[in-house]
């Protein structure tokens, strides 16, 4: 089966960007200075608050793989190895291309992805007027056609979740955090026009996701 492993980062926008109203609805409950923080600091969380800098998607097998990031138009480079490809675009470039790639895989790999990255592509692509070629949210009990890494392994809620981070730690496969980049740098270096370091960031975290896949993989080989 070809497979599709997919990551994408997101950053809200300002506070400023939004109407009187929404700026009140937004921070509604935010009574403290700590709390206002932390309320523009969730704007990044949901699609209707952010916008998406970058999209990452990589083969788990064969290893090669794309990046779509947000960026003024500039030339495509390549990683290294010669397997990855980075391309600036807009955010509607990244969906439109997003949804042509992803047509072609008949399993697609995340983690976490059907609470996060699935209904925040959907509902961004519905957003920016992008049309979707499939279902990233099919029936939830079934790995074939959705791997979500983070269902599969706490066995669908039966244990607690732990991030990409920990899980990486664990299995002892290099984590994209051990850079000294989190998710919360991420408006500082978009702001800063440090887009190809969100990229590399983003990739990490696809290899890191497609390195947990195969562990997972393993783990299932009583059942052949």
């Amino acid at each position: 089966m070809n497979r599709l492993v997919f990551d994408i980062e997101t950053l809200g926008y300002t506070l400023e960007s939004f109407d009187e109203v929404q700026q009140e609805y937004l921070m509604k409950f935010a009574k403290t200075e700590e709390e206002k923080v932390e309320a523009i600091r969730k704007l990044s969380l949901t699609p209707l608050t952010a916008q998406i800098i970058a999209i990452g998607m990589l083969n788990p097998d064969s290893k090669q793989g794309k990046v779509l990031y947000q960026a003024p138009k500039d030339t495509p480079w390549f990683s290294e190895d010669g397997l990855v490809e980075f391309v600036s675009c807009s955010e509607t470039e990244m969906l439109e291309e997003f949804w042509q790639t992803v047509a072609h895989y008949g399993q697609f790999i995340t983690f976490n992805g059907r609470s996060f990255d699935c209904p925040f592509l959907m509902l961004r692509s519905a957003i920016l007027g992008v049309k979707p070629t499939r279902n990233l949210l099919p029936y939830r009990y079934s790995a074939n056609e959705h791997c979500d890494l983070l269902e599969q392994l706490t066995f669908y809620g039966a244990f607690r979740k732990f991030n990409l981070d920990f899980y990486c730690k664990s299995f002892n496969i290099h984590s994209p955090k051990s850079n000294g980049i989190t998710g919360l740098d991420l408006d500082e270096l978009f702001n800063a026009g440090r887009h190809k370091e969100i990229a590399e960031y983003c990739i990490g975290d696809v290899k890191a996701t497609a390195e947990l896949f195969h562990r997972w993989q393993n783990m299932l080989a009583f059942e052949k």
